[in-house]
């Protein structure tokens, strides 16, 4: 078995993208399963191109992308991504869609084929914070998530793709500390653990737990 990792480069002025930190410290072998970490940019289309030629070339099973979910105070398992562009702010090479198909003939929205419930539940018994979000934005990490969900349903339909997003690290919040942070070192840990659920889970329906929101 093999998992590809992404993370992201900074963006939005930070010096630091806390996704690539943890996705580049991620163990390269976790029970007898290939890791494989690459950074990808915070470009709308550029991203998923760089990420193609990944996936073509080192042939994984499973496709995990991670990004920065700044404001959030734990780590959270993506439900789904939308087949929308809609750019608060400009991405890395000032490209700001809105209001934009990510793909014409795609579906409305793909849910992630990880065990998100599972993994949520293995990293809050670890007693690191974590829920289920069901929604990953209109920005770059829904756009990578959808085009991946989009291209393993077109060609790899066995291909287990979603996507998680991680809080701010410590040193990014020093002078807006009214957002919450979490250590490197956990991050890291909480990671690998969704990374062992994934193996554990690779023959086995996700948990029936309860992972939703009232907003």
């Amino acid at each position: 078995m093999k998992i590809l990792l992404t993370g992201f480069d900074p963006f939005g002025g930070e010096s630091i993208n806390p996704s690539w930190e943890v996705v580049r410290r991620i163990p390269k072998k976790i029970k007898d399963t290939e890791i494989k970490g690459i950074q990808i940019p915070t470009v709308f289309q550029k991203s998923f191109e760089v990420l193609k030629k990944e996936i073509e070339s080192f042939n994984p099973d499973v496709v995990i992308c991670v990004g920065q979910a700044g404001g959030r105070q734990g780590i959270t398992p993506e439900r789904i991504a939308i087949n929308i562009d809609d750019a608060r702010i400009a991405d890395n090479e000032e490209n700001q869609p809105i209001d934009f198909p990510i793909q014409k003939d795609g579906e409305s929205a793909y849910f992630s084929t990880l065990p998100i419930k599972a993994m949520v539940d293995k990293m809050i018994a670890s007693g690191f914070p974590a829920s289920v979000s069901n929604t990953a934005g209109t920005f770059v990490c829904n756009h990578i998530m959808y085009q991946v969900l989009y291209y393993a349903s077109k060609n790899h339909p066995s291909l287990k793709v979603g996507f998680i997003h991680v809080p701010f690290l410590p040193e990014q919040v020093k002078e807006k500390n009214q957002y919450p942070s979490m250590e490197l070192e956990e991050m890291v840990h909480a990671l690998t653990l969704c990374v062992e659920t994934v193996i554990e889970y690779q023959d086995k329906e996700d948990l029936k737990t309860i992972g939703g929101a009232i907003h």
